[in-house]
């Protein structure tokens, strides 16, 4: 009788920590609509550079310059980590999505985010820049660093794909720049 309340015992415990685990990774969304005008070229092949809000005191500069965007992550401490999204579709006319999603877990009260996704919209064949694919661009943040470390290609299930990623992404290697 008691190993069979032990067994019971121990597999409510397994299952709780299974149902807090799955909990514990969260999604918090940003936009990218009201972002904060720091800097405007219009004579520079439009540039523009813009701080949008964050999550858990990050925030999010993003530069369009001749029809390509580009993200540079501001971290609390004041340091700029470059994503270097031109990299991705061989640097043809690119956009970012709505919204920016962090990955994020609550640690002592405080809301931390752990991976950035952001929807990547590029134009990957000159002849016809009507047709874009678009891409979920994975980044890692951790205590030391932010990068990028993959990207999630078109199809069903993108999203889920991109959020596995993100969740595992600390012991990922980051995309060295070109």
């Amino acid at each position: 009788m008691h190993i069979k309340f032990l067994l019971l015992a121990i597999c409510f415990t397994l299952a709780c920590s299974a149902v807090v685990s799955a909990q514990a990774i969260q999604s918090v969304y940003t936009n990218f609509k009201n972002c904060k005008t720091l800097e405007r070229d219009d004579q520079a092949a439009g540039y523009l550079l813009e701080q949008c809000r964050g999550v858990g005191g990050y925030k999010l500069m993003v530069r369009s310059q001749d029809d390509r965007q580009d993200i540079t992550v501001l971290t609390p401490r004041g340091s700029e980590q470059e994503l270097n999204l031109g990299q991705i579709g061989g640097g043809g006319f690119s956009g970012l999505g709505e919204k920016a999603e962090w990955r994020v877990k609550r640690e002592g009260g405080k809301t931390v985010p752990i991976a950035l996704i952001v929807r990547f919209n590029v134009v990957t064949d000159s002849s016809n820049p009507e047709k874009t694919t678009s891409y979920l661009v994975v980044s890692k943040i951790t205590a030391r660093q932010v990068c990028r470390i993959g990207e999630v290609d078109p199809g069903p299930n993108a999203n889920e794909e991109a959020r596995r990623m993100a969740d595992s992404s600390a012991t990922k290697p980051c995309i060295k720049p070109l």
